[in-house]
């Protein structure tokens, strides 16, 4: 039994398999043939953390598949307050053939997937939010024909998407900017962990008009996440260089796709011109979500 905990749980073939099994079952979906091989089997959705996109993605995707998915909110698992995370995970395990959380602390996906008799698939955490980034590059691969040498920068704070596009980089090679003011990097050992592979061209930069020339992609997030807000107002005047618009976008001398993992806060990480762009591929990004999230499933579970 495994889990799907990092995008570097996989390796270069593994992830390959999945962005083909993904490109099959849009396909399928497209077509609306029939195709329910989880008939009879049932999904735990454990979310501490709550999301529009992540519930309606990995439901919808394990009813189309033939299975049922069973939302557990904050108010029906208190998971480590109310009850322990291994005995959540021992129980919930016993009651399902698999178990999507979506959580706070990263440990506490660890400790579940530890306890799980069934596999695990980590919807999000404070580190990382690797069913986005194979979701993210499936999408990409749709656009540029191929999911490895290419120019990606993200621009933004250094948070759980950065982390998992570092994962990526250690099996798979591209080039990645990381653009940041100077105190909102990523884990620095996880990307020193990253660079010591020797496979993918990692960089730092904190001028962003310089770090995104030559992109092929330009990718940004929140500047304020859930937990954060606090901060919210701090943080606008620091990341305000660090808006995608027009200027930036152009200055990638490129014919240069947008991303962003959504929900965006228009007029703040990226202007409405840059989010409605025809070469903005944000909502394509949100449809792969579920075709990616039903092949790790597959992967999984068959």
């Amino acid at each position: 039994m495994k889990s799907f905990l990092h995008v570097n749980d996989l390796d270069s073939d593994s992830l390959s398999n999945i962005l083909d099994k993904s490109s099959w079952i849009k396909r399928k979906f497209s077509n609306r043939n029939d195709y329910r091989p989880l008939d009879g089997m049932t999904m735990a959705m454990i979310f501490a953390k709550p999301s529009a996109r992540t519930r309606i993605s990995f439901e919808t995707g394990f009813y189309r598949l033939g299975g049922h998915a069973l939302y557990l909110g904050p108010n029906d698992i208190g998971i480590g307050k109310r009850e322990s995370v291994s005995d959540i995970a021992r129980v919930v395990s016993r009651f399902n053939d698999i178990i999507m959380a979506r959580l706070f602390d990263h440990q506490h996906v660890l400790e579940l997937a530890e306890y799980s008799s069934v596999p695990v698939i980590n919807g999000l955490t404070n580190f990382n939010h690797p069913c986005q980034i194979v979701a993210d590059l499936f999408t990409i691969k749709e656009k540029l024909g191929r999911h490895q040498d290419f120019t990606l920068s993200y621009v933004g704070d250094g948070n759980n998407i950065v982390h998992s596009w570092l994962e990526l980089a250690m099996i798979i090679p591209f080039k990645l900017n990381i653009v940041c003011p100077e105190d909102y990097c990523p884990d620095l050992d996880l990307v020193e962990k990253a660079k010591s592979k020797g496979l993918s061209d990692i960089n730092i930069e904190h001028d962003p008009f310089k770090g995104v020339n030559g992109s092929d992609v330009i990718y940004t997030d929140v500047w304020a996440s859930m937990g954060q807000k606090d901060e919210a107002d701090q943080r606008r005047k620091i990341f305000e260089p660090f808006q995608v618009n027009s200027k930036l976008f152009k200055s990638t001398n490129k014919n240069t796709y947008f991303m962003h993992c959504l929900p965006a806060e228009r007029g703040v990480e990226v202007t409405n011109e840059i989010c409605d762009h025809e070469n903005s591929i944000i909502f394509d990004q949100a449809e792969n979500r579920m075709h990616a999230q039903n092949a790790i499933v597959l992967d999984l579970l068959l």
